[in-house]
């Protein structure tokens, strides 16, 4: 018996489509790379600012960060309080400090020489922005950033660790993905031949805390985690946890895409049971 000529007409895309997806889920499931252990023990005073905390991705980093046993002080520099933030500074781990001007740093200079790393979220969706405002937040914010931490600190073994997109290109007829990696090549290039390392997290879809999250976020991110193509906020701060104690491992001009995310926070989690 024939089917309807409408019925081939959905079924034959859904087919495809539930094929290509169980091939995805096969070939991640088949991927048994793991991070070999550190090989020295990890700085356990360290001090690291975090760009962006009252947002999705940069509430998971600070989670990860305060309930890091190897993390001493965390400096939140936002323009608004959450509830994570006021109880990370109810607990005396986090000092939050209110900043407007994210094209100026001087007011915060104090704040910024003390830090051994450097969490940056900061960033909007490009829906309803134009060009030239995207540009600012996302490559203009993060670069005079890091000319002012630079200019300020003379600590040895910086890392700016920059939360950037997958699938972009300078060729993009996408604007937000050609602006993503013009913020890449110029945080590269500022740092170039300095004593600081910038390292680009390139995540597919980044899901909020499992606390944090409604129903439709929850449901996006449990379709794309089983193809490798979504990440929860705190696996993105737990693997700059590991990047960052994982000094020698990393050169400037590292980019980790949404798989090598999971293994260095799979890394992360491992090292601390």
């Amino acid at each position: 018996m024939k089917f309807p000529r409408v019925r081939t007409i959905i079924l034959v895309p859904l087919g495809l489509f539930a094929l290509f997806y169980l091939t995805g889920v096969i070939l991640v499931q088949q991927d048994d790379r793991t991070v070999a252990p550190l090989a020295s023990s990890v700085n356990s005073q360290q001090t690291v600012a975090i760009f962006g905390a009252s947002g999705t991705a940069g509430d998971g980093i600070l989670k990860a960060a305060m309930a890091d046993p190897g993390t001493d002080k965390i400096h939140v520099i936002t323009r608004r309080a959450t509830p994570r933030i006021e109880a990370g500074v109810a607990s005396g781990k986090v000092q939050m400090t209110q900043h407007m001007d994210y094209l100026d740093y001087a007011a915060i200079h104090e704040q910024i020489e003390q830090v051994d790393a450097v969490y940056w979220a900061i960033g909007l969706s490009a829906v309803g922005l134009d060009e030239e405002t995207y540009g600012m937040i996302h490559v203009d914010f993060p670069t005079q950033f890091v000319r002012e931490w630079l200019g300020v600190s003379e600590k040895r073994g910086m890392s700016f660790h920059y939360i950037s997109s997958s699938d972009i290109s300078a060729d993009s007829s996408m604007m937000w993905a050609r602006e993503k990696v013009r913020a890449e090549n110029t945080l590269f290039d500022i740092a170039e031949n300095t004593n600081l390392r910038v390292i680009a997290y390139r995540p597919d879809y980044i899901g909020p805390t499992e606390e944090e999250a409604h129903l439709g976020q929850d449901i996006l991110y449990w379709f794309f985690a089983p193809v490798g193509a979504a990440v929860r906020a705190t696996q993105i701060g737990q693997a700059m946890l590991e990047v960052t104690a994982r000094e020698s491992e990393f050169e400037h001009r590292s980019r980790l895409a949404t798989r090598k995310i999971i293994r260095y926070s799979d890394a992360y989690d491992h090292r601390q049971k």
